[in-house]
């Protein structure tokens, strides 16, 4: 088994070099932490996040990562990841064998004692195959790295798994105030810009309702998204939209468009 996880998308969806990685990361998140949505709320429990190149979805990711900035969120010292499989078919949760993942910003560790919570489970698997190319775990990396500092990692491809399957992983690692959960997805694919618009407006409305029926077309990520739903609903979590768009916005072209929405799941009220 490989030792670390190299990057594999440094270039391509982020800088490679850290000097200019850690500029674009602190740019967007300089600008999302003056925006008012960053203003009111705790301390987020769950994210959800895009995961496309930074240059179409970066500044949407910050909108959930700026809350965690300046030490608003320092007691979290465990990040549960879950991001879809683009490369490799998972049936249910791959989780790796690997120590360590690696970004231009360096290394984190992955939380073996938290992985040894659900290696029981069966619909979880051991895959560093799973991880090797998928970018939806590694562009979150950057960010959680330049807030949180130091922490320890369970990354896991989620592949063909129901909610409940899902729902199961995350209670078991729910953990305290110590333990964030980011779902990483971006929502409606390739759809020409207003139609795109239309169907993200009605996904986004389905998470705030809690409503753990999304469709892989409305959002890639669809099988964590709706996991997560469960989970937040049964541990009395609100969900809260901090910011949409899609790369219509951010890129130019909007002939066929991917969508990009940020949320945040605080303990309601």
């Amino acid at each position: 088994m490989p030792a670390v996880r190299r990057a594999a998308v440094d270039g391509l969806f982020y800088p490679a070099a850290p000097s200019a990685l850690r500029q674009q990361v602190e740019r967007c998140l300089g600008e999302a932490a003056d925006d008012n949505h960053h203003r009111a709320g705790g301390p987020p429990k769950l994210l959800i996040a895009p995961h496309a190149g930074y240059a179409y979805s970066g500044a949407v990711a910050a909108a959930a990562y700026a809350l965690l900035g300046r030490g608003r969120h320092a007691a979290v010292t465990r990040v549960v990841l879950l991001g879809p499989g683009h490369r490799v078919w998972v049936d249910g949760l791959a989780a790796p064998d690997c120590a360590e993942f690696e970004t231009p910003l360096g290394r984190t560790a992955i939380d073996t004692e938290a992985l040894a919570k659900i290696d029981g489970l069966p619909q979880v698997l051991r895959s560093d195959r799973a991880h090797a190319q998928e970018h939806s775990i590694e562009v979150q990396l950057p960010f959680l790295q330049s807030v949180l500092g130091a922490f320890s990692l369970v990354p896991l491809v989620v592949g063909d798994a129901d909610p409940e399957a899902v729902a199961r992983v995350l209670d078991r690692l729910w953990g305290g105030p110590e333990t964030l959960i980011v779902i990483s997805s971006d929502l409606s694919h390739y759809l020409p810009y207003a139609q795109a618009q239309a169907a993200d407006r009605a996904t986004v409305q389905r998470i705030l309702d809690l409503d753990a029926g999304i469709t892989p077309q409305q959002a890639c990520g669809a099988a964590a998204i709706n996991g997560a739903l469960r989970a937040a609903q049964a541990h009395g979590l609100a969900p809260r939209l901090l910011d949409l768009c899609s790369s219509g916005d951010t890129a130019g072209d909007r002939s066929r468009v991917v969508g990009y929405a940020a949320f945040a799941f605080e303990q309601a009220s």
